[in-house]
């Protein structure tokens, strides 16, 4: 029997993460909590429902979660409308989520072997010959999940499939060592190049992160970078020159891209179905101000000889 992991969605024909056309699978679990986050659903890695009060039919007139939940007062009602779920109390069994019948409540992932993910990706096969495509694993973080995309990867490689790993690479390094014989391209942020502040952002420090990406570097593995621009926390010229400092000194030629990703609140909606606070909220920026300092940034990488893009859509 195959592998199995968690994994949250399956999205077909996506054009931004990797050359070509892809199918990316996106696995539960990641060791940061970045603010900005866009996929809270992939935080933690193990199933949970998440709650959409406006697509309650009410518990005067339904109340089948309540029924079907085997945690007396795991599901929390307001005006007679499900809002909330006890996390401390909920079980994980996604029984409320079976019996809902009008998909108030909605399952944040699955498990899935190696051999149901192939099934998926076969499907395209025609596309990613004709585009130079293939599979990325992204998440969350799928490393921590690395002997499941280890083995997803090695059936890949079997049907000559292009694989790529978008990773915070904040793990021990026989994780990343796992998959590298089964993968060609890699894909990681730099978010900000001060330890502290970026432990003040994503829950963790940077070091881990940055010695990997040399480590890669080293063994002369192709990756793309990217750099989320956030206003007021990494957008600075002092970070941005650091930023560049140790792509040219430390990673040099085996960056083959970096990408300038815009701040936008994204996700807000998946935050309240599981009850989390979204970090972002109070900041505030203008739009056109940061698109501009956006292209200034992208222009100075340029000057320095990194080849730089703003967003995700790799020129090929």
């Amino acid at each position: 029997m195959s592998a199995q992991g968690i994994v949250f969605n399956i999205q077909r024909f996506t054009i931004h993460d990797g050359p070509g056309m892809r199918t990316e699978i996106f696995l539960k679990g990641c060791p940061l909590r970045c603010r900005w986050c866009s996929n809270p659903e992939g935080i933690k890695p193990y199933i949970q429902p998440g709650v959409y009060r406006k697509k309650c039919i009410s518990h005067r007139n339904c109340g089948i979660c309540e029924e079907s939940c085997p945690e007396v007062g795991a599901l929390q009602f307001y005006r007679q409308k499900l809002v909330s779920i006890d996390r401390a109390k909920c079980t994980g069994c996604m029984a409320c989520e079976a019996a809902c019948p009008s998909e108030a409540v909605k399952q944040w992932g699955k498990a899935m072997t190696v051999d149901e993910c192939m099934n998926a990706i076969l499907r395209d096969r025609g596309y990613y010959e004709r585009s130079g495509g293939g599979v990325t694993v992204s998440g969350g973080d799928p490393l921590m999940q690395s002997d499941f995309v280890a083995e997803l990867f090695t059936s890949c490689k079997a049907e000559n499939i292009h694989t790529c790993c978008e990773s915070t690479f904040h793990t021990d390094w026989s994780n990343i060592e796992k998959i590298l014989p089964v993968t060609d391209l890699l894909i990681s942020d730099i978010k900000h190049m001060d330890s502290a502040v970026h432990k003040e952002y994503t829950g963790v420090g940077n070091m881990l992160i940055l010695e990997n990406l040399k480590r890669l570097a080293d063994e002369g593995r192709e990756m793309i970078l990217r750099i989320p621009v956030i206003p007021g926390v990494n957008d600075d010229s002092a970070n941005i020159k650091r930023t560049a400092d140790f792509i040219e000194s430390e990673l040099g030629d085996s960056v083959r891209t970096l990408q300038l990703l815009s701040f936008m609140r994204l996700g807000v909606e998946k935050y309240q179905s599981l009850g989390i606070p979204y970090g972002m909220e109070d900041i505030r920026f203008n739009r056109r101000s940061l698109q501009k300092r956006i292209n200034e940034i992208a222009e100075y990488f340029s000057s320095r000889g990194i080849h730089c893009l703003v967003g995700t859509r790799e020129q090929e």
